[in-house]
């Protein structure tokens, strides 16, 4: 039930942290390993601990999700105040990591926080604003690497996080749509601004940036042969865009990608060229 309350099945959005460690060439290196792993956990603790607070703000509108209804605190499973003592404990717990690591990892934990305390209150019922805040707290965690190890923050990391993001969280809110349909609006006001016309528009959008941002960086970053991804890039993109297109679960729920057997080998291949292409070639 906490591990629901948690919602550990998020955290894969967390691994983002890892992606300066990967392209900085530091694989090998015990030190930075440790270091992002550790970071990679604070991260988690923060996540979560805005899951809860989240979920204790929602907990009416997620009573008449068909879904959302079953959360330990939308269904009494879980008391408010017990939940708000876990999400203080968290938060310290997250803080106390951050600040042994880094001081600027720390100021960032921070901001990712308040940005997302921002977007519960305030933000999620704006039309395009609330795609913003989440695309630009991906973004957050994968910075979050590069302050960690002290490296060189690429503006490709920045550009190619960003509508990574903005590419899945569009594809949620088309596929929430689908499912919710007239009850969309609510659970989610936005929803109802949302309209069938325009999540297609910025699927579209999200999709062409990726692929650009991607595109771009393997031709004018520091490495070059990334370009032989590509192929490898475009199939994984397509293929989750068509899955979102189908309503498959994965759009709504992208933590249950190996769901879709096609999706996980694209995957798994593109991440093995990867490495080769950045460690042995």
């Amino acid at each position: 039930m906490f591990f629901q309350l948690f919602r550990v099945q998020q955290w894969y959005k967390n691994l983002l942290i890892f992606l300066p460690l990967v392209f900085a060439g530091l694989l090998g290196d015990p030190k930075s390993i440790f270091l992002t792993i550790v970071g990679f956990f604070a991260l988690c603790l923060m996540s979560s601990t805005n899951y809860i607070l989240n979920d204790i703000l929602d907990r009416e509108k997620d009573k008449i999700h068909p879904e959302k209804k079953d959360r330990p605190i939308a269904s009494g499973k879980i008391s408010i105040m017990t939940a708000t003592i876990l999400a203080f404990l968290l938060a310290t717990s997250s803080l106390v990591l951050a600040f042994f690591l880094s001081e600027i990892f720390f100021v960032l934990l921070l901001i990712f926080f308040f940005l997302t305390q921002l977007y519960s209150l305030y933000f999620k019922e704006e039309l395009f604003v609330d795609i913003i805040f989440i695309s630009t707290n991906f973004v957050l965690r994968a910075m979050a690497g590069s302050f960690i190890l002290d490296i060189r923050l690429s503006p490709w990391l920045i550009l190619c996080t960003f509508f990574l993001s903005l590419f899945i969280v569009v594809g949620k809110r088309k596929a929430d749509i689908s499912i919710l349909k007239n009850k969309a609006s609510l659970h989610k006001k936005v929803l109802q601004d949302y309209e069938v016309n325009i999540t297609n528009t910025l699927m579209i959008i999200a999709t062409t940036a990726l692929l650009l941002s991607y595109s771009l960086y393997s031709f004018l970053s520091i490495y070059p042969k990334l370009v032989y991804s590509l192929p490898f890039a475009l199939y994984v993109i397509l293929r989750y865009f068509y899955l979102i297109e189908t309503k498959s679960v994965i759009a709504r729920h992208p933590e249950q990608f190996y769901k879709d057997t096609r999706l996980l080998v694209g995957i798994l291949l593109w991440v093995a060229l990867l490495i080769f292409l950045l460690y042995f070639l």
